[in-house]
């Protein structure tokens, strides 16, 4: 089975890029807005301008992640097969080059890159992502990543930060935290930043209308620790925090006790006290259970929740139209419940699908 990585060009004139398992289908479903909340739903007429076969699915996630976080003139010259260009670039950022596999590639460059992939994968699949949705300023985009790297934590992914990223006010207030800036991540929406993975907890003081399991940092590090599949803490902006739409992505929320009379932290401080938190169990091992599969990383439940959404709205299930919102945010809540599988979510797709066709005559 092969598996793809692909670059997309909207009509804002942004990049998309995204990998799948079926490249046809899945242009056709972005051409066609099967997924509303997706980056290029409201940037259509979308044109294919790169795509590249990988023979696993890790090493195409690979991919997409590590091409989000070029520039545009690397993706461009990337589209153009300018590889001097490439290289070139490459000079300036060069951690985001180790483990992309392209079909030019000399076949040992090919293999010793691909084990460093599956290796660098492999020592980090506990440690959980910081997901920072929309900050609006980059001296605390800095404290955060100086809280992260005073407990181990080094992978760092912004949401649509307010001015931009890089941001020259986030290296002083890093404080020397240089390695997490440097590889933080950019995306357009949090469903896109936590894609790849299996369990999102969104941090946040209320429960802001959506019903999910409530966990103390401390049991969100024990979860992260026990659970199969990579894990991402979810942070909102400074100001207000995650909005209801954000809480609806995550699997969790973690709540932290504080005084209810005084309970303003500011976005360094939430972090430092999920990654002190995990960093009391970093060492342990705690072994998985191997009958039971991880749950499916979020794009794939993404997938199958649009695919009902898309059966239920011409049969008028979201009506009356005041009440959509709602009737949606309840539909996400009761399917992000149960943890489904990568398996389990294949299934489900599939009885949509057959639900959705005309009977065959008897």
């Amino acid at each position: 089975m092969a598996f793809w990585t692909y670059i997309l060009h909207c009509a804002d004139s942004s990049y998309y890029t995204g990998h799948t398992d079926n490249l046809e289908q899945r242009i056709g479903q972005h051409d066609t807005g099967y997924f509303p909340g997706c980056y290029t739903f409201k940037r259509r007429p979308l044109q294919l301008v790169w795509s590249n076969e990988f023979p696993t699915r890790v090493e195409a996630l690979e991919a997409e992640v590590r091409i989000k976080g070029w520039s545009r003139p690397k993706k461009e010259a990337l589209i153009r097969g300018d590889w001097v260009a490439i290289q070139r670039l490459a000079k300036r950022h060069q951690s985001f080059e180790t483990g992309l596999r392209m079909r030019s590639s000399p076949p040992q460059d090919e293999r010793e890159l691909r084990e460093q992939s599956a290796g660098r994968i492999q020592g980090r699949k506990r440690e959980p992502i910081i997901v920072l949705v929309r900050p609006q300023l980059g001296e605390n985009i800095g404290k955060a990543a100086r809280a992260m790297l005073n407990f181990g934590l080094t992978e760092l992914r912004l949401v649509a930060p307010r001015d931009g990223w890089p941001n020259p006010s986030a290296g002083p207030a890093a404080a020397g935290a240089d390695v997490v800036l440097e590889q933080a991540q950019v995306f357009g929406t949090l469903a896109e930043a936590v894609a790849d993975c299996a369990h999102v907890y969104a941090t946040t003081v209320r429960k802001r209308g959506v019903t999910k399991p409530v966990l103390t940092p401390e049991q969100a590090a024990q979860a992260v620790q026990r659970e199969a599949g990579r894990s991402a803490y979810v942070f909102g902006p400074e100001r207000s925090g995650l909005e209801t739409e954000d809480v609806a992505l995550a699997r969790a929320i973690v709540t932290v006790p504080i005084n209810p009379e005084f309970g303003s932290l500011n976005l360094a401080q939430a972090v430092i006290l999920l990654a002190y938190e995990w960093s009391k169990h970093a060492a342990l091992e705690q072994p998985t259970v191997e009958e039971l599969l991880p749950p499916a990383p979020q794009e794939e439940l993404e997938g199958m929740i649009a695919q009902l959404e898309a059966m239920l709205e011409p049969a008028g299930y979201f009506f009356p139209h005041s009440r959509a919102v709602a009737t949606r945010l309840t539909l996400r809540t009761m399917l992000t419940k149960p943890g489904w599988n990568h398996l389990e979510v294949r299934t489900m797709r599939g009885v949509l699908s057959a639900l959705s066709k005309k009977p065959r005559n008897a």
